[in-house]
């Protein structure tokens, strides 16, 4: 037996009944299986070695462009959900190589200046535009020139429904909690270092259930989940979800609108939608690779697929690039 096989047989072996293994995977395109790693496998270390997962380095999470090296970025936020996903999924004997590559791509089509970006794209953009959706078409259409990653369905799945939807697996479901579980309390570390929260303002109901720290409430949270058991969902206890509820529902009136973390998001907006339109009048100016996709598509599409793709630093250069004048020099 090849390594592969010997660990597709210990998963038939070890895993609960409920999860999905990896000798079920479908892939869209059929390719030679690899001796070493099982598709799952695969699929986790075409997401971490692609283009996309490099550039959440230097994608807004909550804070736009922060100065301090400890605010989280798309990209800490990411790995903070897979080490949530994967602790859930073992802990419930869940295929934890598809937990692990689903949270890992998660968020890969993330636009610059998080959730603000995400509106601008999403107003100016004839068809719209959902993060979860677009993390989708960067490893089927977008990765690798065009020819995308080619991921399983599991995987792909998993992403597009990490947001607000049922996932087909429950490791697709394990991702969509553990997102919600990592930035609830990344998010309220990062506001109270940022001076926009103490945690003396944290609802005192919601602290007494899940705890004064950010690592008790991490705790209870995946403890609840685990305690819930599987089904034909995942969730937490009642108890759990009330105060997590709660707490998310806190946070949106207290930091993710009308705080001091969001008075440039209007900024940021009008970047993003300026860009939209200057690209989509001269689309002669998109790199070739967007080109082709306007070519194939559309302009507006190939227009939102070029500005989802930016970093914050580098949406913020082509600005100043397109729009800022520039010293003249005469040495």
């Amino acid at each position: 037996m090849t390594v592969r096989e010997q660990t597709e047989a210990y998963e038939n072996q070890w895993l609960s009944p409920l999860a999905c293994r990896a000798d079920a995977a479908v892939r869209l395109r059929k390719e030679e299986p690899c001796p070493l790693r099982t598709e799952f496998q695969r699929d986790r270390d075409r997401i971490l070695h692609c283009s996309a997962f490099r550039r959440l380095k230097r994608k807004t999470q909550v804070f736009l462009s922060p100065i301090g090296d400890h605010y989280r970025t798309r990209l800490t936020h990411t790995l903070e959900v897979a080490q949530i996903a994967r602790t859930m999924s073992r802990a419930l004997r869940l295929n934890e190589d598809l937990t692990e590559a689903i949270a890992l791509g998660h968020d890969l089509g993330h636009s610059p200046f998080g959730h603000a970006g995400e509106a601008a794209l999403n107003s100016v953009c004839p068809y719209g535009y959902k993060h979860y959706i677009q993390s989708v078409r960067v490893v089927h259409y977008i990765e690798k020139d065009g020819r995308g990653l080619n991921l399983t369905a599991q995987v792909k799945n998993g992403i597009a429904c990490h947001t607000n939807r049922i996932a087909s697996t429950l490791e697709g479901n394990i991702v969509r909690l553990a997102d919600r579980i990592a930035y609830i309390n990344h998010d309220i570390d990062d506001a109270i270092r940022g001076g926009i929260l103490s945690e003396h303002d944290l609802p005192a109901d919601c602290v007494a259930v899940l705890g004064d720290t950010k690592s008790k409430r991490i705790t209870a949270m995946i403890s609840s989940v685990v305690e819930h058991g599987c089904g034909e969902t995942v969730d937490m206890m009642p108890e759990i979800r009330a105060a997590h509820d709660k707490l998310h529902s806190f946070l949106y009136a207290n930091v993710y609108s009308n705080s001091k973390a969001k008075s440039e998001d209007h900024k940021a907006q009008e970047l993003i939608v300026r860009l939209y339109r200057h690209f989509r009048e001269h689309p002669e100016e998109l790199p070739d690779q967007y080109k082709d996709i306007a070519k194939r598509y559309a302009v507006d599409r190939a227009v939102c697929d070029y500005i989802a793709g930016m970093s914050d630093d580098y949406a913020i250069w082509t600005y100043e690039r397109l729009f800022v004048p520039r010293s003249w020099d005469v040495r």
